[in-house]
């Protein structure tokens, strides 16, 4: 079996010419999920904040529920007080004892006014609340329903590719041990520093591949001799010859469509 050592320069440019191809089919499908992953978090994230604002508007809901209930007790309370105060009123023995419970019963029923008032109060409050969780939630549903739909898309996007994906990977794998770990870096390197992701390209009318800086002839024939690791000086990218590069994507044709 042949080692890494043994492996000629143009078994290795074919396995990196190979990798471009994969990974380029590869951009292809993450371009093809578009926007969506980033869409369905931006809407997670939505979601989890109009819940989170729902849960908040029902806890205040429960707790002006709390005070109504409270403050009618305190009513009931308070008009039993009333009553004490105005059955004790029958037996006092001088007009001060008299005054006295009458200002009692007096607070008391101060008392029930306030608290009926902080008890309709509390009731408008909860109908304002009450209407914001009605608009909040129509809005999660929304968003809810829209998630889903881009769920799906997404869904329906991986299901399709995802066969795809397993095979290149495997290929991808097998291109990798043809090639020296140096050449990985840096072939990923590469591609992290250009825009398109192009870090092995061939030679296209005598200029490399999505340049305009032309190569000399004596650097295309050396090229195409396939004897060595040629980079281009302008945009930093692996070069291989055009014949190669053909060869190579009719033999991935079958995976790479």
């Amino acid at each position: 079996m042949a080692t890494k050592q043994e492996v000629s320069v143009e078994d290795k440019l074919r396995a990196l010419y190979n990798l471009q191809l994969i990974d380029s089919r590869i951009d292809e499908i993450i371009s093809v999920q578009g926007e969506l992953p980033l869409e369905i978090e931006d809407l997670d994230s939505e979601i989890a904040g109009l819940s989170t604002r729902i849960e908040k508007l029902n806890q205040d809901v429960a707790g002006f529920e709390t005070e109504i209930s409270n403050r009618k007790s305190s009513i009931l309370e308070s008009k039993e007080l009333v009553k004490k105060y105005t059955e004790q009123q029958k037996s006092v023995r001088n007009n001060r004892e008299f005054d006295s419970l009458t200002k009692e019963a007096e607070f008391q029923e101060l008392e029930i006014e306030l608290a009926e008032k902080r008890i309709k109060e509390a009731y408008a409050k909860i109908e304002q609340k009450k209407e914001i969780i009605a608009r909040t939630t129509e809005k999660l549903n929304a968003q809810q329903s829209h998630l889903d739909h881009k769920k799906s898309e997404l869904d329906a996007i991986l299901k399709e590719t995802e066969n795809e994906q397993n095979e290149l990977n495997k290929l991808s794998e097998q291109m990798a041990e043809k090639i020296d770990n140096h050449l990985l870096v840096a072939y990923k390197r590469i591609r992290k520093s250009v825009v398109n992701g192009l870090a092995v390209v061939p030679i296209e009318r005598g200029a490399a591949g999505g340049s305009y800086f032309t190569i000399p002839p004596q650097v295309q024939i050396e090229i195409a001799s396939r004897k060595k690791i040629t980079i281009d000086e302008y945009s930093g990218r692996i070069l291989v010859d055009a014949a190669l590069a053909e060869e190579e994507r009719e033999k991935l044709s079958s995976i790479i469509k």
